[in-house]
This record gives C-alpha cells, sequence and structure tokens, in this order.
C-alpha cells in the first residue's frame, strides 16, 4: 500500500535568504503526519516561531501576503483553525519537528502554503496569534 504524501520546500524573504527547509505531510491512518526539518531561522528572544498552513495558494506578494490567512475551513477561532500547527523551536538556527493531526488531510491542503512567522504564536489573539511578520513560505505539493 502506498501512502498519500506532500511536501512543501520552505524558503526565507528577502531578510533571511539563508533559511530553508522540507516540510512533509503523510497521510498516516485517519490523520496526516507532518514533519518539518527547517535550517537558518534567526536569532530570537524565545527560540520559538509561529508555523502554519495558509489559505493562499502561493507564496509570492510583499512579505509573502499571497499566502493570505491561515488555513480555517471550519470557520474556527485561533488557535483551533485547521492550520494551526504546534511552534518550531530553534536550537543554533534549526528546528525539527513531527506531529500527528486529525485537522486535515493531504489532500485538503494540497495547493495551500507553509508560513514560517518571525514570533511565536501566543495562541489567543485573533485571528493569527500575534505570530508577527512571515519570514518564510512553501508551496504544499505531491510528492
Amino acid at each position: 500500500m502506498q501512502l498519500l504524501q506532500a511536501q512543501a520546500k520552505v524558503k526565507g524573504g528577502k531578510e533571511h535568504p539563508n533559511l530553508h527547509g522540507t516540510v512533509k505531510f503523510t497521510a498516516w491512518g485517519n490523520g496526516t503526519l507532518v514533519a518539518a526539518e527547517i535550517c537558518g531561522l534567526p536569532e530570537s528572544k524565545t527560540g520559538f516561531f509561529a508555523f502554519h498552513i495558509h489559505e493562499g495558494e502561493d507564496c509570492g506578494g510583499e512579505g509573502f501576503s499571497d499566502t493570505k490567512g491561515h488555513f480555517n475551513p471550519c470557520n474556527r477561532e485561533h488557535p483551533c483553525h485547521a492550520g494551526d500547527l504546534p511552534p518550531l523551536l530553534s536550537c543554533n538556527g534549526r528546528a525539527e519537528m513531527t506531529v500527528l493531526t486529525k485537522r486535515f488531510s493531504v489532500c485538503d491542503i494540497l495547493g495551500k502554503t507553509v508560513v514560517i512567522h518571525a514570533e511565536p504564536d501566543d495562541f489567543h489573539t485573533q485571528p493569527s496569534g500575534n505570530a508577527g511578520n512571515k519570514i518564510a513560505c512553501g508551496m504544499i505539493c505531491l510528492r
């Protein structure tokens, strides 16, 4: 049996050209396994970076503005959007994170974008957790 898989190649914007990595999405039972490997994260006070799936289908625009808002097909409040993921925790500019979620399937997020923000998510400010600027983006495509 072949598992349905997608991935996003994440790249930093003009201010963070060395930021890069891969986020893989794998159908896993009745959920989706999300595995991120990111390098080149900037220095931060806390080491945490908000990490979300956005509804936009393009990483273009000034400051990745074409990514639009969080993926939220059920119109829930933050942090219960389908696209709200656990934060990345940087160690010397590198972060790895794996989580199993039932908030979306691989098919649900194809053509959407993955975004890393400059600040940690506060998990309550609407609509996006006061996560700061978008510093990296990747488009989600089939592997």
